[in-house]
């Protein structure tokens, strides 16, 4: 896997794979009050277990969660924050609590009561677990100040957390449950749907029938929902095509066409980004990268247009900055910075020391190596010469944030403004395994988290430019992301993640 969050780390996995299966009646004709009997998804992960202390995870396994519990918050197909089981929310003066009001009159299927108790429960167990995103609430305190009411105190503020309580750290399971072993498999929650387990086939078909007590029964529009698991992507162009399901992801966008062409529509939105990241800014394994004219020529090196039609067939969009379109960050300026020019590239290096040019230690991988082959080639073109070594597989990650490499090529999730930062950018951050640190970008930060909201948002403007403009990293471009559906289902594609909500599927009359 190539990429730290799971949403582009299986779908990776899923363009190699060898299995999968189909299953599931399609059925998609309304009935009263316009539902239809059956959604059937096709998913290219399964999740692995439903305690959300070690499974919750969005991504491409957000429908499973979905389906069975609830967030406090959630998005719309905006990605707008929407009330869930918060119907209101406030901060205090500092920013350093936060404070819900829960909906009166929900429960779980289990018949208990999904109070304040209940929330701060699934918090608790949540961040002190081992979920992929238990991290982001460490730290956070929460308590029930009654039935209704929920407090969330921070050490200092997080302008990441209501969009956390939209996704997996937001999700609410049954307190009894959490002391259960049957919970990786026996969900208990209190949302649209309940997992039926005795026509469930764990990591290969989901079953789930609609919830008869869910509070907001207008929001479901199938009877049943069935998420079929394939990963291989023969299969699942072999299920488009067989009319085997309403929805499925596209995990390999080079299938488009033939999709298309079996009469389904394509939804999409741009997650990810591929390029390099050029980690040792401070040249203490690469003395040469801790020149800013060294970075600069590095991004000079590629032509971004032919790498997205040579890797993605074009399924994209050339990008300098690692910050999404969906960003306040976001200036479609910044992505002309470093126009493809290696003569200009070389005269920076030249600049910079290297006039005859140098060698970069970097990771490769067989599953990929076209892409590595093409990042070498453009480099040579420059006068760089790629030293790769190949760690394997399952050691990529862990050798890349020991770290054992100055650069490497990697694809990653371009989060929403603040998480990112603390994933990417940040002195702490997880993609930034030397610490790299710089005292315009600590004072940005510290005006992202402290200052106004106006404040902030010139704050995350202006780090963005100057990350681009210091060439902290060197993107390519942002990667599409595929879903299709049949003729007889309407979608609303979210551009907050690379699987939809089961609330944006709706039969078409």
């Amino acid at each position: 896997m190539f990429r730290w969050k799971a949403t582009a780390a299986v779908a990776v996995a899923a363009a190699l794979a060898l299995t999968g299966c189909a299953g599931g009646d399609t059925t998609s004709s309304t009935g009263e009050g316009g539902k239809a009997d059956r959604l059937t998804l096709i998913s290219i992960a399964a999740p692995t277990s439903y305690d959300i202390t070690q499974g919750a995870e969005w991504g491409n396994r957000s429908a499973f969660f979905e389906a069975v519990f609830d967030t406090i918050l959630r998005k719309d197909s905006s990605g707008e924050i929407q009330p869930n089981l918060a119907t209101k929310y406030e901060y205090n003066d500092d920013n350093t609590v936060l404070t819900l009001t829960l909906r009166d009159g929900v429960t779980f299927t289990d018949g208990t009561p999904v109070n304040a108790e209940a929330v701060v429960k699934s918090m608790e167990e949540f961040r002190d677990g081992t979920a992929p995103q238990a991290a982001t609430m460490a730290g956070k305190e929460f308590a029930a100040v009654d039935d209704s009411t929920v407090t969330i105190t921070m050490e200092a503020p997080d302008p990441s957390l209501v969009n956390l309580l939209s996704i997996a750290p937001g999700v609410v399971q049954a307190p009894a449950t959490f002391s259960n072993p049957d919970a990786a498999t026996k969900p208990v929650g209190s949302g649209p749907y309940v997992l039926d387990t005795a026509s469930t086939v764990t990591g290969t078909t989901y079953n789930f029938t609609a919830n008869p007590d869910y509070w907001n029964k207008d929001a479901v529009k199938y009877d049943n929902l069935t998420i079929n698991v394939m990963e291989d992507t023969t299969a699942i162009l072999n299920a488009i095509k067989a009319g085997e399901a309403n929805g499925a992801k596209i995990a390999d966008n080079n299938t488009i066409a033939e999709v298309e062409g079996a009469g389904w529509t394509i939804e999409k939105n741009e997650l990810d980004f591929q390029g390099l990241l050029l980690l040792d800014r401070a040249g203490t394994m690469a003395p040469e990268l801790a020149d800013v004219k060294v970075r600069q020529a590095i991004n000079m090196a590629f032509d971004r247009e032919a790498l997205l039609q040579s890797l993605q067939s074009g399924y994209g969009s050339v990008t300098e900055q690692v910050f999404p379109a969906t960003s306040v960050a976001y200036d479609e300026a910044l992505d002309s910075t470093y126009p493809y020019d290696p003569a200009a590239a070389k005269a920076l290096l030249a600049e910079a020391g290297y006039p005859n040019g140098f060698t970069l230690n970097m990771m490769s991988t067989p599953a990929f190596q076209t892409t590595f082959d093409l990042v070498a080639q453009q480099l040579s073109d420059i006068g760089i010469t790629v030293n790769y070594t190949d760690p394997g597989a399952s050691n990529f990650i862990t050798d890349m944030l020991a770290p054992k490499y100055p650069a490497t090529w990697m694809a990653l999730e371009q989060n929403p403004d603040w998480q990112l930062i603390n994933f990417m950018i940040a002195p702490n951050a997880t993609f930034n395994p030397f610490k790299s640190q710089d005292a315009t970008v600590d004072g940005y930060i510290e005006t992202i988290q402290r200052g106004s909201e106006e404040e902030a948002v010139a704050a995350t403007k202006a780090l963005n430019k100057y990350i681009v403009d210091q060439a902290w990293f060197a993107p390519f471009y942002r990667v599409q992301g595929s879903f299709a559906t049949d003729a007889n289902t309407n979608l609303d594609f979210w551009p907050t993640n690379a699987y939809p909500s089961i609330f944006d599927f709706s039969p078409k009359n």
